[in-house]
């Protein structure tokens, strides 16, 4: 048996047939999309107890190395704001030295989380993503959203004792003492109100983030902010910014300080191949095109320990800056690259000036990030969702916002599964022969009639749960595309959950731009009722649900014949 070692970077296939034309979009994309990636990274620094220089230093290196050897064509990677509720706590955890980890701690973090991301990779296991439940993703990620607004909470409001790390922690400090600068939140709050109504349109160029840092750096050298309003600027929290990369250095920590960071390295893994994954995801949507996670995985691997090394922090793809990197024309990789030179510019150019900038703008960036990160659609579908998950949503919700992720993501899959076995066990039943035999009716039959040309008949089976989701697109992609009416068999789906039902609603919209159909044969009782209860049902069209085989062909076939009448009346001149 022959075996090959699995890596191959999309960067090599995306280059065979590279073009200037490619070349100047991945150009204008790289460009734009570094200059985004610029207060996002110093504020995220800030927020996980780091020098703001750091979150550069990961944009640069671990950016250049995620776009060099990743698996997808467009993802951008640097630092994340879901890393921020497990970084923060890091830097001043005690060790079993008696003294905190520090910066190093998280040095540490990023080196160990490369490694077990690298053997998740090359082990084939990028495609374990897919198990994730749906309503654990959401819940963790509008939970992390309050968790990075939270910890703005200081430099938002200019306040001048530092806040416990966490939540309920701030809370009850500010309950004691609450003494705002006011000069401070009014800068805070026209920044936020200028980034969230930053016209769309500019923002494909130029991005209302660094507008907004660009003029209250100036207002702050003409005001001279710190002195005249008390307000503090990166100078007067941080001091000066290097004008360049640090030598490459290895963290001083012990061996039993690596030991005991461990735990910790392993949740920033698992929860950095959760982020990168579910950007390419995202990615792929938005471009039509199918990422590789396992070289994703290994590339987001080598990037951490290399950031690690010139004293990064933990690194990921980020769903934001890809979003903006496909949407400003990004085609390739080298856009990705294109944004780390962008960063590296930056930093060796106008190091000097970014002492000005002040920290009340940097919170509004993080503050309108948390604001469009954070899942508050999902709220409001609740009482639309099966119970079981809304269970499982709010307890990876609730337990991230009130003690910490791990806990959040440990206790909610938890729940996940023993809601789905419970699940699994209420819809298995025993029927006589008849009951059993019944899909072999004539009317159920595919067998001896004619499909016609433009149909594609599917039959679904078992329970389409977070785990099975996956396999209809993939299905669907072995057939060579969407047909012109597609005909989902699903008598024999005997539960339904929110992932199947994202699933499906994703399929119809999918059907729907490109002008096809979707016809459901035969939906059991409990995928009926779920399809029901979220509007589904409705949004598909009452005639578009079938019961049978032979009155589901005859609905194809309706929908063509008005499909191919269609086509002749355009094409008929007009009457004049």
């Amino acid at each position: 048996m022959n075996w090959t070692f699995p890596f191959r970077p999309k960067l090599v296939d995306t280059l065979k047939n590279y073009s200037a034309q490619d070349f100047a979009a991945d150009l204008t994309a790289g460009v734009i999309v570094g200059i985004i990636a610029l207060p996002l990274s110093l504020a995220l620094a800030i927020a996980s107890g780091l020098k703001p220089e750091v979150g550069l230093f990961t944009a640069i290196v671990g950016g250049f190395l995620v776009s060099l050897l990743g698996g997808s064509r467009v993802q951008i990677g640097g630092p994340a704001g879901a890393f921020v509720p497990l970084l923060a706590p890091i830097v001043v955890m005690m060790g079993p030295e008696g003294r905190a980890f520090g910066p190093e701690g998280l040095v540490v973090c990023a080196m160990m989380a490369g490694v077990i991301l690298f053997v998740l990779g090359a082990s084939r296991l990028g495609t374990m993503i897919k198990y994730i439940p749906f309503p654990v993703v959401t819940g963790f990620t509008s939970g992390i959203a309050i968790i990075i607004m939270s910890t703005q909470i200081r430099d938002f409001f200019g306040l001048t004792p530092k806040l416990p790390p966490d939540f309920i922690g701030k809370l009850h400090a500010l309950a004691g003492n609450f003494e705002p600068n006011w000069p401070t939140v009014l800068l805070a709050m026209i920044s936020t109100l200028a980034i969230w109504f930053w016209p769309k349109k500019i923002g494909k160029r130029l991005p209302g983030s660094i507008v907004v840092i660009l003029l209250a750096s100036l207002a702050s050298v003409y005001f001279e902010f710190n002195k005249n309003f008390g307000i503090q600027t990166l100078g007067t929290a941080f001091g000066e910014m290097p004008r360049g990369l640090p030598m490459p250095h290895w963290p001083s920590l012990t061996f039993h300080e690596w030991r005991a960071l461990l735990p910790a390295a392993m949740t920033v893994a698992v929860l950095g191949a959760i982020e990168s994954l579910l950007s390419a995801v995202v990615a792929d949507g938005m471009i039509d095109d199918r990422h590789d996670s396992n070289q994703e995985l290994m590339g987001q691997g080598v990037a951490n320990v290399v950031a690690g090394i010139f004293g990064g922090m933990p690194t990921t793809g980020v769903i934001a800056r890809t979003a903006a990197n496909v949407r400003c024309g990004g085609r390739t990789p080298v856009a990705g690259i294109i944004h780390a030179a962008t960063v590296l510019t930056i930093l060796l150019v106008a190091a000097p000036f970014a002492k000005n900038i002040p920290l009340a703008a940097l919170s509004a960036v993080l503050v309108v990030v948390s604001l469009r990160m954070g899942e508050w659609h999902q709220f409001v579908r609740l009482n639309r969702w099966p119970k079981s998950d809304v269970m499982v949503f709010l307890c990876a919700f609730t337990l991230t916002v009130v003690l910490d992720l791990p806990t959040a993501v440990g206790a909610s899959l938890i729940l996940a599964s023993a809601l789905m076995v419970k699940r699994l066990a209420e819809t298995a039943h025993v029927d006589p022969d008849a009951g059993v035999t019944q899909g072999d009716a004539p009317g159920q039959q595919t067998a001896g009639k004619k499909i016609p040309d433009g149909v594609l008949v599917f039959r679904v089976f078992g329970a389409f749960f977070f785990g099975a989701a996956d396999k209809l697109e993939t299905s669907l992609r072995r057939a060579g595309g969407l047909p012109e009416v597609l005909i989902l068999r699903m008598r024999d789906v005997l539960a339904l959950d929110a992932t199947g039902l994202d699933a499906l609603e994703d399929l119809m919209e999918k059907l729907r731009i490109k002008k096809k159909d979707l016809i459901l044969c035969g939906p059991h009782s409990q995928p009926l009722f779920a399809l029901t209860r979220a509007g589904f049902l409705e949004r598909l069209g009452e005639q578009n649900i079938c019961g049978d085989m032979e009155s589901s062909l005859a609905r194809a076939r309706a929908l063509l014949d008005q499909k191919k009448n269609k086509k002749i009346i355009d094409s008929q001149p007009p009457i004049t």
